[in-house]
């Protein structure tokens, strides 16, 4: 998509085409182009109508119903945040008290309009034209009031802003970037933000590392549904804790705070095995995770929790452990075999097999099912058999 498409798309004409396109996502995209060009479309405005149908339908489960009257790029879609997480951050930033944000680095806006409808005034940039301008059309056609224009992040005026959010750019000719070093805005500006506005929220990738935590600032883990989906620092006045593990589910939110350098107490495998949500393990607090459920890790570098009594926890999943064994592949196979396992879940930390290829030669058969964790007790490679235990449906409690 390019200026003039924007353009074309929201022009009457543009409306049209894609309200067809709409009722053709999803299908075979020749015979929907076909339509769409047997109906009196320019071959551009109708590619560029199935491209934004499409990515509308990908985009609903970020926005929600709004997604169906926004417009996205792909990359801007793919970067966008969640709504969820976008306005659980906008409410805290407000709750602080902060009227004005300057969005650094806005993308297609997702974080603009969550900011904007928890009451702030907003002035957005992004360094691509194009992206500013989907941002200020997605604005508009959803009547907030956003200020979004190109421009760079380091070169924008901060006077005024009370509140600035800056998500970086960790993408450079459609690959991914994991050096700090190359991300844009620079590294030096994004970590200097904090000296103009006290109160700066930085987005970055999960897999950022934690000597790079602003001092003094709070680093959270968020994960949807499971899905780790980014880190945030929280600078100055926005810090509340050291780290914090954020988890978003369908029937609630839960948070675990902490230190972050505490470590678990070692023993030895017990009755239930816990797998720890991604977001406690990326957020170092695998050892307060381990109190809350009376636990302890078998092996100081693998996250796998094991306590004597279950108690169900938000936080991870747990296993009602069954056996284990040392591992070998023929006396693994032979216990299988024995066992008349046919269907088998592989779970794995501190294992350098690949499920897919170690389920192939186990040459599985019979009508039993079971679930097998790859893992390390004490260094050695060690298999544990276990059962998952249902999840409770029930609200994740108070965070903690």
């Amino acid at each position: 998509m390019d200026f003039d498409l924007l353009a074309a798309l929201r022009s009457p004409a543009g409306t049209a085409a894609l309200a067809t396109a709409d009722g053709l996502a999803g299908g075979d995209p020749l015979m929907a182009a076909s339509a769409l060009r047997a109906s009196g479309v320019p071959a551009d405005l109708a590619a560029a109508a199935l491209t934004q149908a499409e990515l509308r339908r990908r985009a609903a489960g970020k926005f929600g119903p709004d997604a169906a009257r926004m417009f996205f790029t792909r990359a801007g879609l793919e970067q966008a945040t969640r709504r969820e997480v976008a306005s659980r951050r906008a409410a805290r930033i407000a709750g602080t008290g902060s009227t004005r944000l300057a969005d650094l680095g806005c993308g297609i806006g997702a974080d603009s309009q969550a900011a904007a409808r928890a009451g702030l005034q907003v002035r957005a940039v992004d360094a691509d034209p194009l992206t500013a301008a989907v941002a200020a059309a997605n604005a508009e056609i959803l009547g907030l009031d956003i200020e979004a224009r190109a421009g760079l992040a380091e070169e924008t005026s901060l006077d005024g802003a009370d509140a600035a959010f800056c998500d970086p750019a960790r993408r450079r000719g459609g690959t991914r970037v994991f050096d700090p070093r190359a991300f844009t805005p620079s590294w030096d500006f994004v970590t200097g933000l904090v000296a103009s506005v006290p109160a700066t929220v930085l987005k970055l990738a999960p897999g950022i590392d934690h000597a790079l935590i602003p001092s003094g600032a709070e680093a959270e883990w968020v994960s949807v549904d499971g899905e780790v989906v980014e880190a945030a620092f929280w600078c100055g006045p926005l810090a509340r804790a050291t780290r914090r593990a954020t988890l978003m589910t369908g029937t609630g939110v839960a948070e675990l705070t902490g230190t972050g350098t505490d470590e678990a107490p070692v023993g030895p495998v017990d009755g239930y095995l816990y797998d720890p949500d991604g977001a406690v393990v990326r957020a170092h607090l695998v050892a307060e995770f381990a109190a809350g459920v009376d636990g302890h890790i078998a092996d100081p570098s693998i996250a796998y929790v094991y306590a004597p009594a279950h108690r169900p926890s938000p936080f991870g999943r747990a296993y009602a452990v069954r056996d284990t064994m040392p591992f070998g592949l023929k006396r693994l196979r032979a216990v299988l075999r024995e066992r008349g396992v046919g269907r088998l879940t592989i779970k794995k930390r501190g294992s350098a097999l690949d499920p897919a290829e170690l389920r192939k030669q186990l040459k599985l058969s019979g009508p039993n099912e079971t679930t097998i964790v790859l893992t390390r007790v004490a260094g050695a490679p060690t298999v544990i058999f276990c059962d998952p235990v249902p999840a409770p449906h029930r609200d994740p409690g108070p965070s903690r």
